[in-house]
């Protein structure tokens, strides 16, 4: 599903990245919650594609879309 983000225990204490390049999801959405263009980021990371910026953005949609749920059943 999210085949441009990648963990590796080895590559920044296997935080989400990017191809497993040493660039974290948090760092693109953190230029795009900026104020960065997809064009910006790419002339500042040259090594990126318009793809890995769109997948960090529907990465960040799945987890945002997360529900937390009540136990059930349990006695208090």
């Amino acid at each position: 599903m999210f085949e441009r983000i990648t963990f590796d225990p080895q590559i920044m204490g296997g935080r989400a990245c990017i191809r497993g390049m040493r660039i974290t999801v948090s760092l693109v959405l953190n230029l795009v919650a900026s104020g960065m263009s997809v064009e910006e980021i790419l002339r500042a990371y040259p090594y990126l594609e318009a793809e890995d910026i769109n997948a960090c953005l529907k990465y960040a949609a799945f987890l945002a879309s997360e529900e937390l749920r009540p136990l059930t059943g349990s006695k208090q």
